[in-house]
């Protein structure tokens, strides 16, 4: 399995992930023709620069030949986006004008939608921005599409997601994985004012993301950066057990002495000897006494749906004698926010409880076996190579069954004698 690891010490921003993802060897012609693809005069500049040392690659946006950066509009106090100034109007292209109240979020769905980029590019940069959206709305308490962006709806902003989806497509991993991320601290100014480090929409990205504030006073995480992420979904923690292959360093803006402004990225395979993988999970627990069994099926049904690992309904006995449900659900800390307004939404509870677990797991694999009812896929679970576990997938057997018309259980044994006659198969070789 490819994975790769975001070491975000200084933070993250659109350019600092596009230049770990050049300096990691993704080549500059996806992120120069997904650029090219927005049709908005728009251009990249790539350059080795110094961070404390450390040789990182610097992408620039460039906006009618000059640095977006480096435009008399452009606001220096940002961290790493070099995000434009509310009072920016574009050159016109196919596209609606920008103005003053920057683009809406109909408007930048149609850019993107209308680019000759692969669908999955697409899909990723669309998600990126109706994220930042939905945090800007939450803020400012309006509709979503009421919202226009101002910082993240300029063309270096634009540039930097849509580029920054054409390179996530191109590497195609498996899993991401990030540390803790370093926020920075301090004061930052923003269209609507000056604010503390997170600014607003990045604070909300980072719901549930662990966040710590060292070393620097400025903004080191911005809303792109926090909304790649929350894209990207990765799990957090200490790097995985993994085989390393490539490494990036992405630089940002700033060049403060004795600070290396940079993102480093690392991707490999990960470790096939390793016996266990150590992960954390976020636990979300609440106990219901006055609610339809109907609706706490429906709850779980949906919770696993929008991405809860696991769910689980327990009964309880509960204050005055009264029998309830205990409804835990298990979850990345990227769902966390997603599942405590479900939680909300559709229950009568007014609180929930919400930690941390580690968890440990086997190794898992698929391994496809035919069947007189047709292939069926084993889950096998392994603990440093040697099998622990082994069961047929059910949604396989229970659509051969119902495709036969059998009995699930025949589909189920059938499937683990061909598991077990394969195995013997081998172990006579």
């Amino acid at each position: 399995m490819r994975i790769a690891y975001l070491d975000c010490f200084a933070g993250i921003s659109g350019d600092m992930f596009l230049g770990a993802l050049i300096d990691a060897g993704v080549p500059t012609e996806v992120l120069i023709e997904a650029t090219a693809a927005l049709d908005l005069g728009a251009g990249l500049k790539i350059e080795k620069v110094d961070r404390s040392g450390i040789s990182c690659t610097k992408v620039h946006v460039l906006e009618d030949g000059h640095l977006a950066e480096e435009k008399p509009h452009a606001e220096h106090s940002h961290a790493h986006d070099a995000q434009a100034h509310t009072h920016r109007h574009d050159h016109a292209h196919t596209h609606e004008h920008a103005h003053s109240h920057g683009r809406s979020l109909r408007v930048i769905r149609e850019l993107i939608r209308a680019a000759p980029l692969a669908e999955p590019v697409k899909k990723t940069a669309t998600q990126v921005f109706e994220l930042l959206g939905a945090s800007e709305a939450k803020i400012h308490n309006v509709d979503i599409d009421a919202i226009h962006f101002h910082e993240v709806g300029a063309v270096d902003a634009i540039v930097d997601i849509v580029a920054a989806s054409a390179g996530i497509y191109y590497v195609k991993l498996d899993a991401w994985h990030c540390s803790p991320l370093n926020v920075g601290g301090g004061m930052v100014e923003c269209a609507h004012g000056t604010f503390p480090v997170p600014a607003p929409a990045t604070a909300d990205l980072l719901r549930d993301f662990p966040t710590y504030s060292a070393h620097v006073q400025k903004e080191l995480v911005t809303p792109t950066g926090a909304a790649l992420l929350r894209v990207l979904n990765p799990a957090f923690g200490q790097q995985p057990a993994m085989r390393v292959d490539r490494i990036g360093y992405g630089a940002g803006t700033r060049n403060p002495k004795g600070f290396p402004n940079a993102l480093r990225i690392s991707m490999g395979e990960a470790d096939e000897g390793a016996e266990r993988r150590t992960e954390t999970v976020t636990v979300i627990e609440t106990a219901l006494d006055d609610l339809s069994p109907q609706i706490l099926a429906w709850v779980a049904e949906s919770a696993l749906a929008a991405g809860a690992a696991d769910v689980m309904l327990t009964p309880v006995i509960m204050k005055k004698g009264r029998p309830g449900t205990l409804l835990t659900v298990l979850c990345n800390a990227s769902e966390s926010a997603a599942m405590e307004r479900l939680i909300f939404r559709e229950t009568s509870t007014l609180g929930v409880r919400i930690r941390q677990d580690q968890r440990r797991c086997l190794k898992r694999q698929h391994m496809p076996v035919q069947t007189p009812y047709g292939e069926i896929r084993m889950k096998v679970g392994l603990l440093a190579g040697e099998e622990m576990n082994a069961a047929p997938e059910f949604e396989d057997c229970r659509a051969a069954a119902t495709q036969h018309n059998v009995a699930l259980k025949l589909v189920q044994q059938a499937a683990i004698a061909a598991y077990h006659a394969v195995r013997e198969d081998r172990g006579a070789l």
